[in-house]
C-alpha cells in the first residue's frame, strides 16, 4: 500500500489519480497488482499505467493473502485512527 484516499464512487478517474499521487511521492513502479474490477480495466486507468511503462497484473495470484493484508490494514486504520478520533464529515475523513 502506497498511496490511499476516499472516495464515494471508486470510479475509474479517482483511482487513476490515487495512482498518480502515489507515483508522483514513490516513483514509478516496475509493476502493478489490481483486481479486475471495471474502474481497473477502465482504458482511463490502463493508458496511465501502461503509458508510464507500468506492467499491469490482473492475473488473481496470491489474492487471497494480499487480501487478508489489505483488510488487516483497514481494520487497523478504523480501530487505531477513525473510531479514536471520529471525523464530524466526510470532508474530515
Amino acid at each position: 500500500m502506497l498511496n490511499w484516499s476516499v472516495s464515494n464512487s471508486m470510479d475509474s478517474y479517482w483511482c487513476k489519480e490515487t495512482l498518480e499521487e502515489a507515483i508522483d511521492i514513490h516513483g514509478t513502479p516496475e509493476i502493478i497488482n489490481t483486481d479486475q474490477g471495471s474502474q481497473f480495466t477502465s482504458g482511463i486507468f490502463t493508458h496511465s499505467v501502461l503509458s508510464r511503462n507500468i506492467k499491469l497484473s490482473m492475473d488473481g495470484k496470491g489474492r487471497a493473502i494480499d487480501n487478508v493484508f489489505i483488510e488487516r490494514l483497514w481494520r487497523s486504520v478504523k480501530y487505531e485512527s477513525i473510531y479514536l478520533n471520529p471525523p464530524e464529515s466526510g470532508a474530515d475523513l
